[in-house]
């Protein structure tokens, strides 16, 4: 395959991914909308499972102090009985203070208790705003995916034509030739990685190419990339391209007008006398 083929190849590619490209475009920033609007969802779910999780910890929290206070009325109940049977002061000291200490610890529960039941009611207002939001972004996203999708519904099969048409060239191309022209085109802004000169510049970064390597890309001999960008250089009439040449006008030059000088009046000749006569 010869150079002036390779080009042929590469701007065809060029151009039918530039129209890929193009069909995404029309897509605009509805998929990265939809991306973040379902990582966002992902997130408040992760929240409100948590927050149920925190829920449930604080209801097993009030169980449990409730059972303690079953128990410990349990044990004052049995303290007081003891206390018509003792026999000495001794014995009645310790039971009181057990039972005074058990109600210390009954006051202490029922705390808990209250502290855990505010908890839960605020846990269960923050999981239904979360609860609320988390409905509202699927109505939100579900309006986003249908847009979506009639956006690719209309462009998909356009799309799908183009990128075999697209295989199909990169069959064609040469493997080092090809790896060298997607990594161009990645690193390039406007995704272009073979560019064609316009007006003496390079089409992809518009600096100025010199004169003999322009002669050099119009001979087709071999592969020339811009010194600038390394973008790949191909010639217009190569790529099918008409470019209107810029003619320059000299401006015209305005005829100079020679000014005559005037001539210096010339006083009268005196007539001669005659001869004899002074």
């Amino acid at each position: 395959m010869t150079v002036e083929e390779k080009l042929e190849l590469l701007f065809q590619l060029q151009t039918t991914l530039s129209a890929i490209d193009g069909k995404k475009a029309l897509r605009g920033e509805l998929p990265l909308e939809v991306q973040d609007m379902e990582d966002e969802i992902a997130g408040l779910t992760t929240r409100m499972e948590n927050i149920q999780r925190d829920i449930d910890e604080f209801n097993d929290a009030i169980s449990k102090n409730r059972g303690e206070i079953a128990e410990r009325k349990m044990s004052i109940e049995r303290f007081r009985k003891q206390l018509d049977e003792v026999s000495n002061n001794r014995e009645y000291d310790t039971l009181t203070k057990e039972i005074e200490f058990y109600n210390l610890q009954i006051e202490s529960c029922e705390k808990q208790i209250r502290l855990g039941q505010a908890s839960v009611e605020e846990k269960n207002r923050a999981k239904e705003e979360c609860k609320a939001h988390i409905e509202e972004r699927r109505k939100d996203l579900l309006e986003k995916r249908s847009e979506l999708d009639e956006i690719m519904q209309e462009t998909r099969e356009e799309e799908e034509r183009l990128k075999e048409k697209a295989h199909d060239i990169e069959v064609k191309v040469e493997p080092r030739l090809l790896a060298s022209f997607k990594r161009i085109r990645k690193n390039a802004r406007n995704g272009l990685g073979i560019v064609y000169v316009e007006r003496d510049a390079c089409g992809g970064c518009f600096n100025k190419i010199p004169p003999q390597r322009q002669l050099d890309i119009k001979m087709h001999k071999k592969i020339i990339v811009c010194e600038y960008c390394g973008r790949i250089m191909i010639d217009p009439e190569l790529a099918g391209v008409k470019t209107n040449t810029v003619v320059e006008e000299k401006p015209k030059r305005k005829r100079a007008i020679r000014k005559t000088k005037k001539e210096a009046p010339v006083d009268p000749v005196p007539e001669a006398n005659e001869m004899g006569e002074e």
